[in-house]
């Protein structure tokens, strides 16, 4: 088992990262010849998307679809942020289509599109992920989607990332050949990859990139040459050049160590986990996240599919309807510097605070008195200051639900860090609660009612 192998060199980067998780593995023998960090718990960003490609050929394998299957696109699928393809709701594009647009564009509206598709729903399809990942031997992966958009209960490590690279080489060698692609013709665009190494490094055939700003710049890369075949993982990269180079230097350092011997048959396609219920998904995450491992907002597991919030100041660049302040910005960068993540690089997919200093933009005045009866509770976060910033934002969308609700933070202690919670108090009833939970739901918040 890939797992159980030792390590027998060790590379470190040029430049020490905290972020920092790489992997090196004989993708004939199983032996890993370069690790580190590869058991630190990290967010994968769009190295998601090769479980969502993993479902879909298994599925493709088994008949269920074909290739010119057509993938419906809901509003939900449609209204993801870039990067995109763009496809309209209730449009579709088949599945060929959607999966060359996650292998070059890394499209987040293909991806949702393929989860509902092949899932019902895109919660169902994470769960079915996270099982796939259990089943392949990916002991700490846990999927919230299917795009690698921000979600902080969403992890993985160096090391379950290379066994599934490895797995999709091995498991469909029909359909792998997909990740080569550098570029193909959607509609009257030619939509040009993401992967830098293919037909620069000599050997590489794949496999993904991914960023967000709390991961870092990630890419697993597979390599074939003289008879030798390598699969490596790098985690957390200063930026998307660094990434690249890191990996151009483990190709060059260890692919010459590898073997010509051996099957190649490392990771069996053993039966499916039994399925995940949300509930124990979610004690499983809290299990890992919370054992004081080095990942932003290390929070209460969100219930939503991502934090949406977090994602509309870095896409306001490619959006028209939507103009963002200069206090917003600021404050975007305050959190980004307080949180000691590199600066925004929109070329895949970004991770941005959006925390004001003072409510100023805001009418929304917030309390620290804690009212009586009914309660709603729309997240928790170490600062104050986004904590009212949530409250600002949900009550200038809640509608006529929070006409009259009371917004307050409560400071509670989690092991050694204080987290604000941010609620709402005034509802009359649980109906009135409830109603102002199912308002804000439909608005991308997560929310949760109870009596105080």
């Amino acid at each position: 088992m890939i797992g159980m192998v030792a390590t027998v060199a060790v590379a470190t980067p040029a430049e020490a990262n905290p972020k920092y998780s790489g992997i090196v593995i004989d993708a004939k023998t199983g032996k890993v010849l370069y690790s580190e960090d590869a058991d630190a718990l990290r967010y994968p960003a769009s190295l998601t998307k090769m479980m969502t490609l993993y479902l879909t050929f298994e599925a493709l394998e088994a008949g269920k679809i074909r290739l010119d299957t057509r993938v419906p696109f809901s509003k939900n699928a449609a209204s993801e942020p870039p990067t995109k393809l763009g496809v309209g709701a209730g449009n579709s594009i088949t599945v060929e289509q959607a999966m060359l647009g996650l292998i070059t564009r890394s499209a987040n509206d293909a991806s949702t599109a393929l989860a509902e598709f092949l899932g019902g729903s895109e919660e169902r399809f994470a769960r079915m992920m996270t099982q796939k990942a259990r089943a392949l031997g990916m002991t700490r992966t846990v999927y919230r989607n299917a795009n690698g958009l921000p979600n902080t209960a969403q992890v993985t490590t160096a090391r379950d990332q290379a066994r599934l690279g490895i797995a999709l080489r091995q498991h469909f060698p029909q359909y792998y050949d997909y990740f080569s692609v550098r570029s193909f013709r959607f509609g009257k665009q030619t939509i040009n990859g993401h992967n830098r190494l293919l037909g620069t490094v000599r050997g590489v055939d794949g496999i993904k990139t991914g960023y967000t700003r709390a991961s870092g710049y990630n890419l697993v890369t597979s390599a074939v040459a003289d008879g030798r075949s390598v699969v490596g993982v790098v985690i957390g990269g200063r930026s998307g050049a660094a990434r690249d180079q890191q990996m151009r230097k483990l190709i060059a350092t260890y692919m010459p160590k590898a073997s010509r011997r051996g099957s190649g048959d490392l990771i069996a396609e053993t039966k499916d986990a039994p399925t995940l219920t949300a509930e124990v998904a979610s004690k499983a995450t809290t299990a890992s996240v919370s054992g004081g491992l080095d990942l932003p907002e290390n929070g209460p597991i969100p219930t939503y599919r991502y934090n949406e919030a977090r994602i509309e100041t870095a896409y306001a660049a490619t959006s028209s309807s939507e103009v963002v302040g200069k206090r917003a910005l600021a404050a975007t960068l305050k959190i980004q510097r307080d949180a000691a993540v590199p600066p925004a690089d929109l070329t895949e997919q970004g991770d941005t605070g959006g925390s004001l200093d003072e409510l100023t933009t805001s009418s929304t005045v917030v309390s620290n008195a804690v009212p009586s009866g009914w309660v709603i509770q729309i997240g928790a976060t170490p600062d104050k200051g986004q904590a009212q910033d949530l409250l600002a934002k949900a009550k200038s969308q809640g509608g006529k639900a929070l006409s009259s609700a009371q917004p307050f933070t409560v400071a509670v202690n989690s092991g050694s860090q204080q987290l604000f919670r941010a609620r709402f108090g005034g509802f009359d009833n649980q109906n009135g609660a409830t109603a102002a939970c199912n308002a804000l739901k439909r608005k991308g918040f997560a929310c949760w009612a109870s009596q105080q």
